[in-house]
């Protein structure tokens, strides 16, 4: 990247810190995005680029075609807010309460429109870019949503390219792996049902709460003894509800949890044996037992092309770092890469010390890397779509 470009970007920053400050204070949920829309779309067209909405609820997509070129390619930024009481304390803070931006994503919009901007002025190469701004990324599968409303369809991507900031990764730092990078995300939800009776006559009823906590018990062994050693899998019960007197025992149980893995036999074989172990479990008390299990978000799979590609578009400007292991939280960025190669990357911006984490009350995303985010994003344009390609 010249040094003009730069200069040219770093100009950029102060009125995106000021838009990004604006869309914290002003959070919205899974596909209730319209105000965070609007300002999107207001800003695009004022860049005169073709603008296209209501994509998967409340998504954006922007196209800016430069050339002859018939290359193409795709970026996404999320939009969506989590439902979450903030404790910053900062002027901006979220002006409506239990919703907040606790994990960046205004930062990811302000770096997209960024981009924007500056290739938009630049036009510095042969081909179509797609701006993506995708609703509801936060558990309610708004990538799946915009795929099947014909995002690639609509807008072809020979590559798409998404990241995240990153916490752990100290600011100016860029990383990514080929294969998986985010884990695949499954809720599971087990009722267990007795009869109900008196706490002092247990021999009356299959014991709910009893077969609850046998099955929890077995369901915190499955991974350690149902898949092989080399494999990798997380199987976690989140919360057990059941009863609500001292001296009755419950007729129904009800036990949740997630599980997440990165390979779909390991997903295949943990459902499976959740499913048996339930079976056993309600045999071996005499309760009935139903499980749902939901696979909501696949496995992010990263491109290992389109991972290279990303690594050396960042070494021009950042620490350019091959991640060593995947992550066990989950990304429906995975959906995108289902029907798009691509890549998905992490975006350092620890500033040092104890750092607050993604979700947290008082997270709060880095303004400093909001120029990287930039360059991160105009780099692999200017490198999938340069004149020579």
């Amino acid at each position: 990247m010249k040094s003009n470009d730069r200069v040219e970007i770093d100009d950029l920053v102060a009125p995106l810190v000021l838009f990004r400050r604006d869309l914290h204070a002003n959070p919205e949920l899974a596909y209730q995005e319209h105000r965070t829309a609007k300002k999107i779309e207001e800003a695009l067209r004022e860049l005169g680029l073709e603008v296209h909405t209501g994509i998967g609820g409340t998504g954006v997509v922007a196209s800016l075609k430069v050339g002859n070129s018939h290359r193409s390619i795709g970026l996404r930024a999320d939009m969506d807010a989590l439902p979450i009481h903030e404790e910053t304390g900062l002027p901006y803070a979220s002006r409506t309460p239990g919703v907040f931006h606790g994990c960046g994503h205004d930062g990811h919009v302000a770096m997209l429109l960024g981009a924007a901007r500056h290739l938009a002025r630049t036009r510095r190469f042969d081909g179509t870019v797609h701006f993506i701004f995708q609703p509801a990324e936060e558990g309610e599968g708004g990538a799946r949503a915009m795929v099947e409303d014909g995002l690639f369809e609509r807008f072809p991507c020979d590559r798409v390219f998404a990241f995240h900031n990153w916490p752990d990764l100290p600011a100016g730092t860029v990383a990514t792996r080929p294969g998986p990078i985010m884990a695949a995300a499954d809720k599971f939800e087990i009722l267990v049902e007795g009869c109900g009776a008196h706490a002092a006559m247990p021999h009356k009823t299959p014991d709910a709460i009893l077969a609850a906590s046998d099955l929890v018990t077995q369901l915190n062994c499955l991974v350690s003894r149902r898949i092989p050693p080399m494999s990798t899998a997380v199987l976690s019960v989140t919360r057990i509800e059941g009863g609500s007197s001292h001296n009755v025992l419950p007729a129904a149980v009800r036990v949740v949890g997630t599980v997440r893995t990165f390979d779909k036999a390991v997903q295949d074989k943990i459902e499976e044996s959740l499913r048996q172990v339930a079976a056993g479990v309600a045999l071996a008390s005499g309760t009935r037992i139903a499980v749902n299990y939901d696979r909501y978000y696949p496995a992010t799979i990263n491109n290992a092309d389109a991972a290279e590609e990303a690594l050396a578009a960042a070494a021009g400007f950042a620490r350019a770092e091959l991640a060593p292991q995947p992550a066990f939280t989950s990304e429906d960025f995975g959906f995108m890469l289902q029907a798009c190669e691509g890549a998905y990357i992490w975006l350092g911006q620890g500033r040092g010390g104890d750092e607050v984490p993604l979700h947290h009350p008082r997270y709060d995303f880095n303004d400093g890397v909001l120029a990287t985010g930039i360059r991160l994003h105009v780099a692999l344009v200017e490198r999938h779509l340069s004149d020579g390609v």
